[in-house]
């Protein structure tokens, strides 16, 4: 195996250097690409992510964002000037996985029946 540091996560290991098999380390969970497509449609906060309506359980959540937190895909900040509360914003990072979403989007579109987008506005063909 080969270890990686990331900037906040020193325990890292990969499992080879494979950049599919690093990615897929990353977001290749049924839920982490939600959280991102969420992130693209303008949701911000903890809550607003859990009431998705794919329903992630939030110790899931917790961990998924974490993790891109972690890697770098994610920032955190006040949600608002004076809240106590938490945001998340996409980086550079997490903004160049909007193709992989977009390409998701068609593949689901084109071959999966009875598939609606909820990414229209957000992801324009």
């Amino acid at each position: 195996m080969t270890n990686t540091k990331s900037k906040n996560d020193n325990t890292a290991v990969r499992r080879s250097p494979c950049p599919v098999a690093c990615s897929l380390d990353i977001f290749g969970d049924r839920w982490t690409l939600l959280v991102i497509r969420d992130l693209v449609l303008g949701k911000s906060r903890f809550k607003d992510f859990a009431n998705s309506p794919e329903g992630i359980p939030t110790n899931i959540l917790s961990e998924r964002l974490k993790r891109l937190l972690d890697h770098d895909v994610v920032v955190q900040m006040s949600a608002g000037q004076g809240s106590k509360h938490l945001a998340y914003q996409l980086t550079e990072k997490g903004r160049a996985l909007l193709p992989v979403l977009k390409s998701m989007r068609d593949w689901g579109l084109t071959w999966e029946k009875d598939t609606r987008a909820t990414m229209e506005e957000a992801c324009p063909r």
